[in-house]
């Protein structure tokens, strides 16, 4: 799912990180002496975060993080920009945490520090309505829309996929829905609300297939350097976890909860 380096952001991520990212990375004394908390998201990606009235940043991360900062008596400052400059400027401690629906992967946890996970999401196949593609298996030979930078990608490109990458989910959506490929692989939950949403205005064209590619968790990234930090917000994550705050804020935007197995 949500996200991971293209192979030439990876290289510059990884120098950067070796040139000096456990030096960027901000403390718990800091934010807090600081009283801000800096986030880099690409808000093109409900119900994580999207663009509500006034251009506002609104979405289930930025709920959660407004609980955090308010726990850690700070403010939340969101800084937008798009998705694949978001990793690079945490890891280069431009900004104190990256959300944008980010998967932890392997490759990622070289290069960044992550929280614990707050949910589980999948992997959606989007085809037209009565398109030939039922399955995963039938991806096979097709060419298929994704976002630069993202695990949709990611997946597609190892597994030798003919894939059409777009800065942003809209364009993705538009190369589908003008035939520009046959398939468009994309997180979930955000699939569900670009779905809904597209539908509702232009009649039934879009479906998303029963099956998912994969499960992976979502979580917040950080710079090496941020260990404190993010200790005592793992702390407030569980928290939120145990007292169904988190769920909740799935249920406030209609969106599916599957809790992280921490």
């Amino acid at each position: 799912m949500k996200k991971v380096f293209a192979i030439m952001v990876s290289a510059i991520l990884l120098l950067t990180c070796l040139a000096g990212c456990g030096a960027s990375g901000a403390t718990l004394e800091q934010v807090q002496k600081a009283g801000k908390l800096t986030i880099a998201t690409s808000p093109d990606f409900p119900p994580f975060e999207s663009l509500g009235e006034g251009g506002k940043v609104e979405g289930i991360e930025i709920d959660i993080l407004n609980i955090i900062c308010e726990k850690l008596d700070v403010e939340l400052e969101i800084n937008q920009m798009d998705f694949d400059s978001v990793l690079p400027g945490v890891t280069a401690g431009k900004y104190n945490v990256g959300v944008s629906g980010i998967s932890v992967t392997p490759k990622r946890q070289k290069n960044a520090l992550f929280t614990d996970p707050y949910c589980l999401a999948a992997q959606a196949i989007v085809v037209l309505k009565d398109s030939a593609i039922q399955t995963k298996a039938d991806l096979t030979g097709k060419k298929i829309a994704v976002q630069t930078g993202t695990t949709a990608e990611s997946f597609c490109m190892e597994n030798n996929y003919n894939i059409s990458a777009f800065t942003a989910n809209n364009d993705a959506q538009s190369a589908l829905l003008t035939g520009k490929v046959d398939a468009w692989v994309i997180d979930d939950l955000t699939a569900a609300d670009m779905v809904k949403a597209y539908n509702a205005a232009n009649g039934e064209q879009l479906v998303i297939l029963s099956e998912a590619l994969t499960t992976e968790p979502y979580a917040f990234a950080f710079c090496f350097g941020s260990e404190t930090l993010v200790e005592e917000i793992n702390k407030i994550i569980a928290d939120l976890l145990a007292d169904g705050t988190v769920a909740a804020i799935f249920e406030k935007y209609e969106a599916p909860y599957t809790a992280p197995n921490n």
